[in-house]
């Protein structure tokens, strides 16, 4: 039982790190649903709202004490069946040092004892909606993290959610502090599940805004396919010209 609990722990800091392919790579096993997410540490709250990415995917739980819940995009229909806000949960996962922000394993609810477990297996994102322009004004009731810690926006004091590059809410870490007015525009998402705004421009009031810069994006989501891989492997030479 030690054992095992070691390995789930060394799993899931290596999960949190850098996903099950650095896992694979240090040859820690990759099967977490072999494991019992009740042996780490438990976290208990309410359900405020979803989170969500700029997609408008459900990614977690933003709890009422502020505690930041993620879980794995792919999951976020599975979540949206089992837990509502104000909901009683009940969460085993990891627990940020610095931040109110827990990488969840398995999240309960607690009326109805439905949990969702990430057991690593995963998915391609689905297709992205159709985005509408948003804007909003409001007071930054907290600031907003990805799974490692980085800040990558804010929530407003009115619910929605304001989502930016971390290179660019970093540059930008001066406007985003809790309490500050903030006014956004951008495109984003607006719906039962929340509202989501992809910031294009901030600022304390609207005639200070600031652009923010566009994250980059692969190729695919343009409408390009990406070039085959070479015969032979990606580290095999490129076919010789005719």
């Amino acid at each position: 039982m030690i054992r095992a609990k070691y390995t789930y722990m060394l799993l899931a800091a290596t999960l949190l790190a850098g996903g099950l392919g650095a896992a694979a790579a240090q040859g820690v096993a990759t099967d977490v649903a072999t494991y019992d997410p009740s042996q780490l540490p438990a976290i208990q709250g309410k359900v405020a709202q979803y989170s969500l990415t700029p997609r408008g995917d459900v990614d977690g739980l933003i709890l009422t004490d502020g505690t930041e819940v993620h879980l794995p995009p792919h999951l976020g229909t599975q979540l949206v069946y089992s837990v509502k806000p104000g909901d009683a949960v009940t969460i085993h996962g990891l627990k940020a040092r610095a931040i109110s922000m827990v990488q969840a394993m398995s999240v309960k609810n607690d009326a109805s004892g439905a949990t969702v477990t990430d057991n690593g297996a995963g998915g391609p994102p689905g297709p992205r909606g159709m985005q509408q322009d948003l804007s909003a004004t409001g007071q930054i009731k907290e600031q907003l993290h990805g799974p490692r810690g980085d800040l990558n926006g804010v929530l407003l004091s009115d619910g929605t959610i304001v989502r930016m590059p971390p290179p660019e809410a970093q540059r930008l870490a001066s406007t985003l502090t809790t309490g500050a007015s903030l006014t956004v525009q951008g495109n984003g998402f607006e719906g039962p599940l929340g509202r989501v705004i992809e910031a294009r421009q901030i600022g304390p009031d609207a005639a200070h805004l600031t652009p923010v810069a566009a994250p980059e994006r692969p190729m695919w989501m343009h409408g390009h396919r990406p070039p085959p891989p070479p015969p032979g492997g990606p580290d095999a030479p490129p076919p010789a010209p005719r």
